[in-house]
C-alpha cells in the first residue's frame, strides 16, 4: 500500500521552489475541524496535502485554495456552491465534491471525497445549457495521479499537453447526473 510520503515530499519541494512565500501547513486538528462544516470526511491524501505541503497557494495554474482560514477557501467555496445549488434549481453541485482549485471563468478542479482514490473532477459550466451534469468531467481517477501529473508536467492544463497531437478531450463524469440528482 502506498502511503504517498514520496509524492508529498516531491510536492512540498516543488511548492517551495515555485513560491516566494508558501502558506503554513495546517495541523491535523484544524484540518479535521473542516469535516463537520463540510458534512463528510476528507480523503487521507488531501488531509496530508494541507498538513504536510501547505494550506493552499501551490499547484497548477491558479493554485490550491486554502482549506480553511480566510474568505476564499475550499470549505467556503463548497458551502457557497452547495447553497446556490439548493436555492436556485436546477441543482449543479453534488454533495461530497470539494472544490480545491479555481481555474477561473467559473471552472474548478474538485475532489470527489466520497469515492475511493479521491477522483479529481473538472467543473466547466461555461457551455452548459440547462443540464448541469454536462458541466462535470473526470480529470483524473485519483488525487495522487492528478498531483503526479502536475509534478511531471502532463496535466491537460499544461500548454504542451493541450496542444499535443492526439490530446484527449475531457471525459464526462459518469456519476454526475446521479450525484446531482441525489443532492444528499
Amino acid at each position: 500500500m502506498n502511503d504517498h510520503s514520496q509524492l508529498l515530499l516531491d510536492l512540498r519541494t516543488r511548492a517551495e521552489q515555485e513560491s516566494t512565500q508558501l502558506p503554513p501547513t495546517l495541523g491535523r486538528r484544524a484540518a479535521a475541524g473542516a469535516e463537520p462544516e463540510l458534512g463528510f470526511a476528507l480523503p487521507p491524501l488531501l488531509t496530508r496535502l494541507y498538513c504536510e505541503v501547505a494550506n493552499g497557494g501551490f499547484g497548477p495554474a491558479y493554485q490550491f485554495l486554502p482549506l480553511i482560514g480566510g474568505d476564499r477557501t475550499a470549505v467556503a467555496t463548497y458551502r457557497a456552491e452547495r447553497a446556490q445549488s439548493l436555492a436556485e434549481p436546477p441543482a449543479h453541485w453534488p454533495h461530497g465534491v470539494l472544490p480545491v482549485l479555481d481555474w477561473g471563468c467559473g471552472m474548478y478542479a474538485a475532489v470527489d471525497c466520497l469515492r475511493a482514490g479521491a477522483p479529481v473532477l473538472l467543473f466547466e459550466p461555461n457551455a452548459v445549457d440547462g443540464n448541469w451534469a454536462d458541466a462535470w468531467f473526470q480529470d483524473s481517477p485519483s488525487l495522487s495521479q492528478w498531483l503526479a501529473s502536475w509534478l511531471d508536467g502532463t496535466g491537460w492544463w499544461e500548454e504542451e499537453a493541450m496542444s499535443a497531437q492526439g490530446a484527449a478531450d475531457p471525459r464526462p463524469w459518469p456519476d454526475a447526473a446521479e450525484r446531482i440528482a441525489a443532492m444528499g
